[in-house]
């Protein structure tokens, strides 16, 4: 018997958006906070609890500032950055390039045209 995961009416909301972004594209926690009428923050604690990554790809909402950022809650180093080399080495399969600092290197790989 497969286990029910339990999500609230909020994490519903943004993993319907997340699930918009196209392959080969990443979005800001920002621009979903926008599209939702709702905080960086909020969104955030949303994916940070993601049962579903990477299907709905959690892995391609980054910092606003082009910086890789964390995945599945734990960012660069803390405790061994293995999830944000899972968060890279998925969007490097997509097309999608950081350089050695984690900064996106392609500007026009942002995408936010979402539909609420």
């Amino acid at each position: 018997m497969a286990k029910q995961v339990k999500v609230t009416e909020y994490q519903t909301r943004v993993y319907t958006l997340l699930q918009q972004i196209p392959k080969g594209k990443i979005t800001s926690y920002a621009a979903m906070a926008r599209a939702l009428n709702s905080s960086p923050r909020a969104i955030g604690g949303a994916l940070r609890s993601n049962p579903f990554a990477p299907e709905v790809p959690c892995h391609r909402c980054i910092a606003s500032t082009g910086f890789v950022g964390g995945f599945k809650g734990d960012w660069e180093k803390v405790p061994s950055g293995q999830n944000q080399d899972e968060k890279l080495k998925l969007l490097a399969q997509e097309g999608v390039r950081f350089d050695s600092k984690g900064m996106l290197v392609d500007k026009s790989c942002w995408w936010d045209d979402f539909k609420v």
